[in-house]
């Protein structure tokens, strides 16, 4: 089979997904897996043979990101693979999975002849399993797929029952545990992320911000065991590691992990943290193992905002972290910003122009002039996900991005040493209209494809409309495509989330012990596997 990562190798040496579904489908001795990586030109062959994709019985694709779609069509085009499944009587099988599988399949749906939604490690070997050993059998195509449509976390399109569970790899006995943490098969120097070895300490987040899926559909949040994690590190002997994970603060084993790190060598980092998490401690090993950038997420541009997003930060706190980090010497601060929130006004990047005067002078507390040197205000705009409170938002059009921008610069230009950066509005708007698409979608993809993955050269030929996707709030009982999936949050649950952000009026986090609010916690497992109770 081959595993299609569409992108090029430097990527794919750099996504944890992708090297973490590799590792447990090699491991597999009943299964010859190659390498296919495809930037969106050329031909689609194997890294590890030359052959062409077509050659192989099965493509399975790894979809991260919704903007992927264009180039896994684009790599079957390439190949002489016709792209909608209903034109592929006979093998290839063409599979995906991923997050933006499991978020919402819908728009690719035409393309597969089956996906798999949920966690790889619950359910994707076996399904592979399954189909080499009917293939092998003789059956044809049709029949093939009809015997898989049941397993779990397997969507057939017009067989599966619907909503498929989302699969998801949980000790039943241990529910808050990480087992087997993800990790790089591949360090290079040619990756993105170079010569440093990823690892996944944690999956899922307790706060739930209600712009972010991975608060919602990775509930209840699963942290490594330090153990499991450096007998990874003791196994591989790498020259630096990338601790892969959300809400890493609340990690209790985190600073015990970086102090072991240390005395082995290695060096390491940390994606952003919360601010209430920097401590004396922490900031103490960072700048030991030579750290001098601090990552710290804002999100919101006012406490109006954060409030309404259940991003419970206080001003104070976040101060407090940028002059400590100034104090221990931290020469580079990076803030992470989000924009285009529903109901968002001028006043609220008021409201941030001041709070980054007070965020320079902190950084530069008890240090003079060598406290923070360099600042960096990086911001995004927000996409609404599915399975999220805000899929029911309309997404801020790119007039209103714009305009952001301008605030953001405004914001930062008094101050020396500080800087802004913000994703590009049209690629944020294409990533939002194919978050929440429908299979309506297939033909614009299709268009991208032709392109050379250019969705405006796409738009501009597609007969579609993208405003009902983007340009309007939903309503309450409006049925959504990507409910072919159950996530395990309630959808009575995400409204009165989405209700609460207009109220802005803050959620407590998960608890530990897990609870009945989302319906999450409310689920029985067997095998490995989770499953929602039915009445």
């Amino acid at each position: 089979m081959a595993l299609v990562f569409p992108g090029p190798p430097r990527a794919a040496l750099s996504a944890l997904g992708w090297q973490a579904v590799y590792a447990l489908l090699a491991h597999n001795p009943a299964l010859a897996v190659e390498r296919v990586f495809y930037p969106g030109s050329g031909k689609a062959v194997s890294e590890d043979s030359g052959r062409p994709l077509s050659d192989f019985p099965v493509a399975a694709f790894s979809l991260g990101y919704e903007e992927d779609y264009a180039a896994a069509v684009a790599a079957l085009l390439s190949a002489g693979i016709p792209p909608l499944a209903a034109a592929r009587p006979d093998y290839p099988l063409v599979l995906a999975g991923g997050p933006s599988i499991f978020m919402n399949p819908a728009p690719i749906l035409p393309a597969l002849d089956a996906a798999f939604v949920g966690e790889a490690e619950a359910g994707f070997a076996a399904l592979l399993d399954r189909i080499r050993e009917h293939a092998a059998s003789g059956l044809d195509k049709a029949s093939l797929l009809a015997a898989v449509a049941g397993m779990p976390g397997v969507l057939v399109p017009g067989r599966s029952p619907l909503p498929v569970r989302r699969a998801v790899h949980r000790d039943p006995d241990q529910p808050t545990a990480l087992a087997c943490p993800a990790h790089s098969v591949f360090v290079s120097p040619e990756a993105e992320f170079r010569d440093m070895l990823l690892i996944e300490v944690n999956r899922g987040c307790p706060y739930g911000c209600r712009f972010c899926a991975a608060g919602f559909v990775y509930r209840p949040p699963r942290h490594a065991g330090m153990d499991d994690v450096l007998a990874i590190v003791d196994r591989t002997r790498p020259h630096k590691v990338g601790l892969v994970g959300t809400a890493l603060t609340d990690w209790d084993e985190l600073l015990p992990l970086l102090a072991a790190l240390a005395e082995r060598g290695v060096k390491f980092s940390l994606a952003s943290v919360r601010a209430d998490g920097v401590t004396r401690e922490l900031l103490s090993i960072l700048r030991a193992a030579g750290s001098r950038t601090l990552t710290l997420a804002l999100e919101g541009p006012s406490a109006r905002i954060r409030r309404a997003a259940n991003k419970n930060l206080s001003e104070d706190a976040f101060l407090a972290a940028v002059a400590l980090a100034g104090e221990f010497g931290i020469n580079h601060l990076k803030m992470y910003l989000i924009v285009g929130w529903p109901g968002e006004t001028a006043a609220d990047y008021d409201e941030l122009a001041a709070f980054m005067g007070r965020v320079h002078a902190a950084g530069h507390v008890g240090r003079g002039k060598r406290g923070i040197q360099h600042a960096t205000l990086a911001a995004s705009c927000l996409v609404p996900k599915p399975f999220t409170p805000m899929q029911w938002a309309a997404m801020a059009s790119e007039e209103a991005i714009k305009a952001s921008a301008e605030r953001l610069r405004q914001a930062v230009a008094p101050h020396k040493g500080m800087r802004y950066s913000l994703d590009g509005a049209f690629a944020a708007r294409v990533q939002g209209l194919l978050a929440r698409g429908d299979e309506r979608l297939f033909e614009l993809i299709l268009l991208a494809a032709k392109n050379g993955g250019n969705f405006k050269k796409a738009l501009y030929a597609w007969d579609g409309d993208p405003a009902p996707y983007l340009d309007r709030q939903r309503s309450p009982d409006e049925p959504f495509p990507w409910e072919i999936v159950d996530a395990g949050v309630r959808r009575d649950y995400l409204w009165r989330e989405w209700q609460r952000y207009q109220d802005a009026v803050p959620t407590a986090k998960c608890p530990p012990a897990g609870c009945a609010a989302c319906g999450r916690c409310g689920m029985e497992a067997w095998g490995g596997i989770r499953r929602e109770r039915t009445p």
